[in-house]
């Protein structure tokens, strides 16, 4: 599944990095958390939960049925 999560970040990036951020994956949990670390502007953007919930996480449940949670470390 990871390959996948990666995948799938890939399409996602381009948009972060128009505003200056990133996202690195860390991990992929076996319960189906994904654990990402926003770079950049994203680090410390204070719309960053919104990003990580509504864009990033909305986004990796609707392409794999097996994420369950996205969470930043």
């Amino acid at each position: 599944m990871r390959d996948k999560v990666e995948e799938v970040l890939n399409m996602i990036r381009p948009h972060l990095q128009a505003d200056g951020g990133d996202v690195e994956l860390v991990s992929v949990e076996e319960d189906g958390t994904v654990k990402v670390k926003l770079k950049g502007a994203c680090g410390s953007c204070p719309m960053a939960t919104m990003t990580l919930k509504m864009g990033i996480e909305k986004t990796l449940k609707a392409k794999i049925p097996g994420v369950k949670e996205v969470v930043q470390v």
